[in-house]
């Protein structure tokens, strides 16, 4: 059984950094591209960052390029999101999703919410 298991959400100032991590397990993501979106109240899910598992190929929302990062441990199964600078608009639920391509989620996980105060 496949499942994505995001934490390090919580509440942060602006100006201030998070890590989110996503566990994977149930099967091989070697082919996959792991994504993360976000969904703020109110607003339709975005696409964040994406990162290939096989070669680590890396891929941003242009408005986010330089603040957030996207990085794998292939060790751990994991896939991280670095997230400096926050903002009081990256406020949102932000979830992970494994799929073949960028931008589409066909496994996903449950969400881990950030909140970032002014």
């Amino acid at each position: 059984q496949v499942q994505l298991v995001e934490s390090g959400g919580g509440l942060v100032q602006a100006g201030g950094s998070l890590r989110l991590s996503c566990a994977a397990s149930g099967r091989t993501f070697s082919s996959y591209v792991m994504n993360w979106f976000r969904q703020a109240p109110g607003k339709e899910r975005e696409f964040v960052a994406a990162i290939r598992w096989s070669s680590g190929s890396t891929y941003y929302k242009d408005s986010l390029k330089g603040r957030f990062t996207i990085s794998r441990d292939n060790a751990k199964n994991t896939v991280y999101l670095q997230m400096n600078s926050l903002k009081p608009e990256d406020t949102a639920v932000y979830y992970c999703a494994a799929a073949y391509t960028m931008g589409r989620g066909d496994y996903w996980g449950q969400g881990t919410q950030v909140t970032v105060s002014s």
